[in-house]
């Protein structure tokens, strides 16, 4: 019972993120929350595919808070798929906008408990190098955040090798 209470207590982006989460791990995408990026942006989640397909997710949970993004589309260029993802009851007739590119951003509706793809996101492979890069980058926070769970004490828990 206490762990349903927790669950109904999430809300928000935290909410939001945890669906997704949970979408993906169904299908086999394993991600990340809070990934920087090269360019000084961070990514709300980045992921991983069975596939080693980098995917990107944007979590909205406010309409101000996504007509004023004009950074997003800085993330392209660090994934094969890019989305959006938003609370159940948002209002996602902006996203059909060309300014939010529709052909390439995907739409996934989350709560705390699931998620739903509403709009697939377009594949846009990254070059092979680029590729490479990201999933190693990836794959290195990972672990540090594992280690940093697992051995809190650790000194190398806190340091950026990137």
């Amino acid at each position: 019972m206490d762990q349903a209470l927790n669950i109904a207590s999430i809300s928000g982006a935290p909410a939001v993120a945890r669906g997704v989460s949970r979408l993906f791990l169904r299908n086999q995408i394993v991600v990340q929350p809070e990934v920087s990026l090269r360019n000084n942006r961070r990514a709300d989640l980045m992921g991983l595919s069975n596939k080693g397909e980098i995917i990107i997710v944007e979590i909205k949970c406010a309409r101000a808070d996504l007509l004023g993004d004009q950074k997003w589309p800085e993330y392209l260029e660090y994934c094969d798929r890019f989305f959006w993802a938003v609370p159940a009851g948002f209002d996602v007739s902006p996203l059909q906008n060309d300014a939010f590119i529709p052909e390439r951003a995907g739409l996934i509706i989350a709560d705390a408990y699931d998620a739903e793809i509403a709009r697939p996101a377009a594949l846009v492979p990254l070059a092979p190098a680029r590729r490479k890069t990201e999933t190693q980058r990836l794959a290195r926070l990972a672990m540090r955040r594992l280690i940093g769970i697992s051995d809190p004490d650790s000194a190398l828990s806190g340091l950026d090798f990137d």
